[in-house]
């Protein structure tokens, strides 16, 4: 292995991480989906399905579809509440003088921008205002966008089961006011919700010697985000 891979490894090792973790886990996802689905199936007296089958039905992509959308709503969410508001003493929040979304001069913008700042920085008007917030914008879209593919997905789904029961499908615009469709969203954002308010609290009290995650280990409760001890 040349230097210059072993640097992109290096210096990408988290984000790399993550893609395998999560390519590993859509492919135990799939295979215990198949399982469960097929088993199903047979308490039903119906034939089953093959993996390839499984994977391209609407009953697997409504599963991968309402995590993939709650996962996106906590970061866009995030993102933008933590412009204002603030929870003292957590690495997760900027300092309670901080709030709002700070001078140009803080973030290098127009004519605070630095040698090495993007021309879109650089720049003024739309283009500024439009990258200033593209990572929200960004998040909020890809929720909205896995949000619409779990409704559909999830009432195709949900009328493959229906016409198995012999009871009429709903239209889209049922489902998505549906107990069905409620249920499988709700399950879903209050993890999300628990998850992040536990790591914005715990991090106040407790430590991770090294992550950034983290304050260091010997710095006092109140510290919040990047203030001093």
């Amino acid at each position: 292995m040349t230097g210059s891979v072993r640097r992109f490894f290096r210096d990408n090792g988290l984000g790399l991480t993550f893609l395998t973790l999560f390519a590993l886990a859509l492919v135990g996802q799939a295979f215990a989906g198949h399982a469960d689905f097929d088993n199903r199936l047979a308490a039903e007296e119906l034939q089953r399905i093959s993996l390839g089958e499984y994977v391209t039905s609407s009953d697997f992509a409504v599963d991968v579809m309402e995590n993939w959308q709650s996962e996106y709503l906590q970061f866009f969410l995030y993102v933008f509440l933590t412009v204002w508001l603030v929870q003292r003493g957590s690495p997760e929040s900027k300092p309670p003088d901080g709030i709002g979304v700070e001078s140009d001069e803080e973030q290098r913008v127009g004519p605070h921008a630095r040698s090495d700042s993007l021309r879109w920085a650089a720049a003024g008007g739309l283009r500024l205002k439009l990258y200033a917030s593209s990572l929200g914008y960004v998040m909020g879209v890809v929720f909205v966008l896995s949000w619409l593919a779990q409704s559909i997905t999830g009432v195709a789904a949900y009328n493959e089961e229906q016409l198995r029961e012999l009871q009429a499908p709903d239209s889209w615009s049922e489902y998505v006011v549906s107990a069905d469709f409620w249920n499988r969203t709700l399950q879903n954002w209050q993890s999300e919700f628990l998850a992040i308010a536990s790591m914005a609290i715990l991090s106040i009290y407790l430590r991770q010697r090294g992550s950034p995650e983290s304050r260091p280990v010997g710095a006092a409760h109140a510290t919040t985000g990047g203030e001093g001890g």
